[in-house]
């Protein structure tokens, strides 16, 4: 009796299959774009009301063609000197924290309230965005690059 014959087996992947390659991390920090929607300047009769409540949007857009998970802190404060206003800082009132995904291109429009108690100049550009890939096995997002400050004026009428 005749034993059958092996025949080897041969792998092979043909040259031009793209290899998945791994985002840098200036990628991944700028997956998404930021930017804020506000009045310039906002009166208010601080006689009448003590709080002064001003509606901001928060325009997220997705720069990638990939899902991304987004993750929104309002709760960080500047801490360097420059930052900080004459009179303290604003309060976001509401949720604080934000966990949205964003399809690929999509734009994401928030809606935030921010609350001041005093007239002044204040930076707006508080929020954190920080994103990450959704099929990227990652522990933390890699937080997004902050855009210029975001001035608004509170005058008192």
């Amino acid at each position: 009796q005749e034993l059958p014959q092996t025949v080897l087996l041969k792998f092979f992947r043909p040259e031009n299959t793209p290899v998945p390659a791994r985002p840098t991390p200036e990628q991944l920090s700028n997956l998404i774009k930021t930017s804020l929607h506000y009045p310039e300047s906002f009166n208010h009769s601080f006689h009448q009301k003590s709080l002064c409540l001003v509606p901001v949007t928060l325009l997220l857009s997705n720069c990638s063609q990939a899902v991304v998970d987004v993750m929104i802190d309002l709760r960080h404060k500047p801490t360097s000197s420059e930052a900080l206003e004459i009179h303290g800082s604003f309060t976001w009132l509401g949720q604080t924290q934000y966990k949205l995904q964003l399809k690929g291109q999509e734009v994401y429009s928030l809606q935030l309230k921010a609350c001041f108690v005093h007239t002044g100049v204040y930076n707006l550009g508080t929020p954190r965005v920080f994103a990450k890939l959704v099929d990227q096995v990652t522990l933390f997002e890699t937080s997004q690059q902050n855009s210029m400050p975001a001035l608004i004026i509170i005058n008192n009428i």
